[in-house]
Parts: C-alpha cells; sequence; structure tokens
C-alpha cells in the first residue's frame, strides 16, 4: 500500500488502566486522591522555604524549583487520565499527545539534572565546606536551575521533532493513560531507524552524564563521612543529604528496572505498572521523602501553621 493511499490518523485511543466501569470509578477516585495529595504537599514545601528565611539556602532553592516540577510532571499526565476514567471515547488529539510527550519529557529531565544539582550542592557542602559559600552562589544556583531546563528544553524537542516526521496509518491505540515516545515509534508506518538511534543516543548520553556526576558526588562525600571520626559527626553529615540519597536511588532504580528489564518479564501490566510508578508515585513521594527526612521543614511547618503537620507525617 502507497502512503498516498495510507489513512493519516488524527488522534489516538489511551487504554488505560481497565475497561471495566466499576474499577474505573475506584482509580479515579484513588488517583484524584494521590493527585491532590501531591499538588497541595509540594505546594506546601515551596511555600514553607519562600517565607521562612532560614530556608533561603541553596539546597532548599533546588529543593522549591524540584517541588514545581514535580507538580507540573504530575500534571502532565493525571488530569487527562482522570478525565479518561469517566469519559468516553477516551482519545487525545495527534497534537495533544505531541503537547504531552513534549511536556512529559522536559519535565522528567529537569528532575533529573535538579537531583544532579542538588548532589553537587551536598558535594561541597560536606567536601569543601570551608569554600560552600563562595562556591554556591545564587548566581551558581540560577545558572545550574537554568542549565537543567535549557538542555532538557532541547532534549525534549528533538525527541517531538522525531515524532513529527513521523506518519501514523493504524493503529491508534495507545497501552497506557498518557503518550510515550517509544509507543509512538512502535505504532509509526515510517521506517524511523534513524530516528530512534539519534533519540537513543541523546537519552544515554544524558542519563549517564547525569547519573555518573551524581555517583561521583556521592563517592566523594561518603568518602568523606567515613573519614569524620566521631559517630555523631559521621551522623550528623549523612543526614543532611540522606533524603536526597533516598529519592536518587528510588529515581535512577525505578529507571533501571523499567528499561533493563528481562524480556522474559516484559508484560502490558508492568509498563502500565511502571508508568504510574515514574509518573504519578513518583510526585507523590518526594516530598513525603523530604518531610519525614528533614527537621528544618517540619519545624518550619509547625511554626508556619501553629500545629504539627500530620499530613506529613502519617500519610
Amino acid at each position: 500500500m502507497t502512503m498516498e493511499n495510507q489513512t493519516t490518523v488524527t488522534e489516538f485511543i489511551l487504554l488505560g488502566l481497565s475497561n471495566d466501569p466499576r474499577l474505573q470509578i475506584f482509580l479515579f477516585v484513588v488517583f484524584l486522591f494521590i493527585y491532590l495529595l501531591t499538588t497541595i504537599e509540594n505546594m506546601v514545601i515551596m511555600l514553607v522555604i519562600k517565607v521562612d528565611s532560614h530556608l533561603h539556602t541553596p539546597m532548599y532553592f533546588f529543593l522549591s524549583h524540584l517541588a514545581f516540577v514535580d507538580i507540573c510532571y504530575s500534571s502532565t499526565t493525571v488530569p487527562k487520565m482522570l478525565k479518561n476514567f469517566l469519559s468516553r471515547p477516551k482519545t487525545i488529539s495527534f497534537h495533544g499527545c505531541l503537547a504531552q510527550m513534549f511536556f512529559f519529557t522536559l519535565l522528567a529531565a529537569t528532575e533529573v539534572f535538579i537531583l544532579s544539582a542538588i548532589a553537587y550542592d551536598r558535594y561541597v557542602a560536606i567536601c569543601n565546606p570551608l569554600h560552600y559559600v563562595d562556591t554556591m552562589k545564587r548566581g551558581v544556583c540560577r545558572m545550574l536551575v537554568a542549565g537543567s531546563w535549557g538542555i532538557s528544553f532541547f532534549y525534549s524537542l528533538l525527541n517531538t521533532l522525531s515524532v513529527l516526521k513521523l506518519h501514523f496509518c493504524g493503529p491508534s491505540e495507545i497501552g497506557r493513560f498518557s503518550c510515550e515516545l517509544a509507543v509512538l515509534f512502535s505504532l509509526s508506518c515510517t521506517e524511523a531507524f534513524s530516528s530512534q538511534m539519534l533519540i537513543l543516543s541523546s537519552s544515554l548520553l544524558l542519563a549517564l552524564s547525569s547519573f555518573l556526576f551524581t555517583v561521583s558526588s556521592y563517592s566523594h562525600i561518603l568518602s568523606t563521612i567515613f573519614r569524620i571520626h566521631s559517630s555523631e559527626g559521621r551522623q550528623k553529615a549523612f543526614s543532611t543529604c540522606s533524603s536526597h540519597l533516598i529519592v536518587v536511588g528510588f529515581c535512577y532504580g525505578s529507571g533501571l528496572c523499567r528499561y533493563l528489564q528481562p524480556n522474559s518479564f516484559s508484560s502490558v501490566v508492568l509498563d502500565r505498572l511502571f508508568s504510574i510508578q515514574y509518573s504519578i508515585l513518583t510526585p507523590r513521594l518526594n516530598p513525603l521523602i523530604y518531610s519525614l527526612k528533614n527537621k528544618e521543614v517540619k519545624a518550619t511547618l509547625r511554626k508556619t501553621m501553629g500545629k504539627k503537620p500530620i499530613v506529613f507525617e502519617v500519610m
């Protein structure tokens, strides 16, 4: 069949998590609750950092940007998923799919780079404390955040432009609740080997550079901590980066499980579970981990709200 005689797909069908109407109502309630918690808790962290001058430090500057990214990250996919739980047909236009994929990729990459910036901040604070103030100036912090957004923007733009070159003639069903680059390539009627190799190369370059930078920072941090003679000193030093280390481990660990799983374990169910994890659960867990492990944030919450922040300590 020639390209001229093929039907062009103008919208995609998001199959989502289930076709059972009763289960969809249950899932709607569950994910709406998670989304509201994610949004509220990240907004609270941003507010707390804004109002408390004691938290106007480089680490909390990065943390406030991470909270903002998590709100946007979750908002890229969850509202559409919630709408589809209650509506039929569960469609998304081609351009809507491209927009969702662009912002999802932009925010995911930005989060990874901001985590690397926090790792660098902890490296300077623990390994070179005497030069911390001079090294982590306000201008440097802003450049690190701007660089995170800038690199992520061009990377996401590259992904989006590669999809614009593709032709879609059917099928139009996406077996997930959001548009993802790998799925769109699989649905394309166009030979896209060169585009896939370009995207794969750029993804590996960015992921590995960020990962190796973070690993290198924490290698030096742990080496410095282990050289501290007193156990109290080691505990105090480690407590300043433990929250971030948990978030980084969760981020990269889930990514490795998602993309390096053996073929024998590959399934639609696993793919959907991993999509839920990095699209919904990661933005939900980040504020939870930081608030639970950070005494300064909890103290400021108590002072600001006038009572103990139960939502962060119980849920």
